[in-house]
């Protein structure tokens, strides 16, 4: 009988309900005809949906990041962007493709609420424009708007879309009144569009006013398949700082592309795995950077941009030469602060049941901030990510971007020219340095999966 219970509102509604529908005098019925109406409200109580039928149970949707960012802010005044009753049309490219796309929005930075008075998104065709019959409404919690407190974010309902791997999205966000981009990715490396005054995030054709280089408000983009996902958090070089826009050259584009392009030696599949880009150009390990663009350290903004990532699986953390060249000389970093750093990120991961990866800190003599005493630094963290058995796996991006003859430095053909950040060239050797072996298991559970 103790099974029944929870059904005990449910079923006193439906009686409720028939005893409108049927307002007799039971009173004066025999036993037996009460007894048989009794028994014909309960089949009609457990006879009712208790969710709508087109609902797919939550208990079985497993969501994976395809595209994310990082956001900071708020910007400085002097960079600040303002929309007023303007749409802007977002473009990212995925890793993993699914049936199903959802998306998240933040206005973690925001001093005011956010509203976002509609919302869409499509595959893109070419430039802003999106691909005819691809186009698909955003609701949240089934409202066609959102507004957003100050500090929150916003998760859309999902809507079916057949989104390929290695394809641009269109998102478009209606932001009626006037909306300071408060919250933003600063280095897209992306054209985006802003549109002339209006709602326009179901024009396929898109009537640009500006272009602009930032991702606002918008910090990932799920897919509903069985794929684990890996996280890469990171500072400028994870960022792309220095790459060609509008080609994705990003190590992590590298690293999406391999995944789906190549086919592993050992498994013979193409492996179901998404890549969310955690990188913030500036960024730094162990405290914050004055410029608020550079974001909150990694490990404040850990669980945002880790723990809350869709399907994270895997951990990638290159981080650090920051800590290091902006180290003041009166109480320098050392490698020991690092390390217990990094100690802090593999245990909170490790909690979760995440695989950390330690990559390795690339060259830096003739950057700016560069000094002997702070190779020094660098190569005791580089020995000790190699050598140690914390980390589940090692990425060596040191070995493969320094120059043989000078090891401090860049390899010249990598580097972009200021001698810290790699050129598209050096950003593609690191994504072909990552051993896929490193993610051989979760590529296996997911080809085990039945396809969705």
């Amino acid at each position: 009988m103790k099974r029944f219970l929870p059904l005990l509102p449910l079923l006193q509604h439906a009686a409720s309900r028939l005893m409108d529908l049927f307002p007799a005098d039971t009173s004066r019925m025999q036993p037996r005809r009460r007894l048989l109406l009794g028994s014909a409200m309960l089949a009609a109580a457990l006879a009712l949906p208790t969710h709508p039928a087109s609902a797919q149970p939550w208990t079985t949707e497993h969501w994976t990041g395809t595209w994310g960012t990082a956001p900071a802010g708020p910007p400085p005044a002097a960079s600040l962007q303002t929309f007023t009753d303007q749409t802007v049309r977002l473009i990212v490219h995925t890793s993993i493709g699914g049936n199903r796309v959802r998306i998240r929005v933040s206005n973690e930075f925001g001093t005011t609420p956010l509203t976002i008075g509609a919302a869409r998104i499509g595959l893109r065709a070419s430039g802003s424009d999106v691909a005819a019959g691809t186009d698909r409404a955003l609701t949240f919690g089934g409202r066609s708007f959102v507004t957003l407190p100050p500090g929150a974010p916003a998760v859309s309902d999902p809507v079916e879309l057949n989104v390929p791997p290695l394809s641009d999205l269109a998102v478009s966000l209606y932001l009626p009144g006037t909306v300071p981009a408060t919250t933003v990715h600063q280095l897209a490396l992306q054209t985006n569009y802003v549109s002339l005054p209006g709602n326009f995030t179901a024009a396929p054709s898109f009537p640009v006013q500006r272009t602009i280089q930032i991702w606002p408000f918008l910090t990932e983009v799920d897919v509903d398949t069985s794929g684990p996902a890996i996280v890469a958090l990171g500072d400028s070089i994870t960022d792309g700082t220095r790459s060609t826009p509008d080609t994705n050259n990003r190590w992590p584009d590298w690293l999406a592309r391999r995944l789906q392009i190549e086919r592993d030696p050992v498994l013979g599949i193409n492996a179901r795995i998404g890549v969310v880009n955690r990188g913030i150009s500036g960024n730094r390990l162990l405290s914050d950077s004055p410029n608020t663009l550079a974001g909150r350290s990694a490990q404040e903004r850990f669980d945002r941009d880790v723990l809350a990532t869709s399907g994270v699986r895997y951990l990638v953390v290159l981080i650090g030469i920051n800590d290091i060249g902006n180290s003041s000389p009166t109480n320098p970093v050392t490698a020991e602060d690092l390390i217990a750093g990094y100690r802090q990120l593999i245990h909170r991961a490790h909690a979760k049941g995440i695989s950390v990866i330690g990559a390795t800190l690339t060259p830096f003599e003739g950057a700016g901030y560069y000094s002997p005493e702070k190779e020094v630094v660098r190569q005791a963290v580089n020995n000790w990510i190699r050598n140690n058995d914390e980390f589940d796996g090692v990425i060596d991006f040191d070995r493969v971007t320094r120059d043989p003859a000078r090891p401090t430095r860049f390899l010249p053909a990598y580097d972009s020219g200021d001698h810290l950040h790699p050129n598209d060239l050096g950003y593609q050797a690191m994504g072909n340095a990552v051993p896929l072996s490193l993610f051989r298991s979760a590529a296996a559970r997911a080809a085990a999966a039945p396809a969705k």
